[in-house]
């Protein structure tokens, strides 16, 4: 009956994935990530960042809340300053569209399951229901 085996969809997943990491907005994506890490403010930035949010975890571990406050300002203030550089802001929205490339293919690929699972068990698209919720409904009195 079955048509297909596990692997045999790992392999077209990973052909597919391929196909995905050679998208223009995958490219863009890299470029982007290459700019970040070529930028020697944004390098720093997120180094003070890193080294401020391993203080924050130490502050509140140890109930300093003043402290802590103070620590989430900064990092707070930083988080600004770097969403204001140019090439960060393309890393944001390169990111934003590669995820959003992943959630239409996911989409797709699980609608079209649904929908094959009801047409091939002679159910209602319309409904969304399978043959058996068809057969079944139609029994019962309303």
């Amino acid at each position: 009956m079955a048509k297909y085996t596990k692997d045999d969809i790992v392999k077209r997943a990973t052909e597919l994935a391929k196909l995905i990491s050679e998208t223009e907005e995958v490219e863009f994506f890299k470029r982007a990530e290459a700019q970040i890490h070529e930028n020697q403010k944004v390098k720093e930035m997120i180094a003070s960042m890193k080294s401020l949010q391993k203080q924050a975890v130490n502050f509140q571990h140890y109930g300093k809340v003043e402290a802590l406050k103070m620590v989430e300002e900064k990092i707070n203030k930083i988080e600004k300053e770097l969403d204001e550089i140019p090439v960060v802001q393309q890393f944001k929205e390169s990111q934003v569209e590669v995820n959003d490339l992943l959630q239409i293919v996911a989409s797709a690929i699980s609608n079209t399951v649904t929908d094959e699972i009801i047409t091939s068990t002679g159910g209602d698209l319309l409904r969304g229901e399978t043959g058996a919720q068809v057969r079944n409904s139609s029994n019962c009195c309303h």
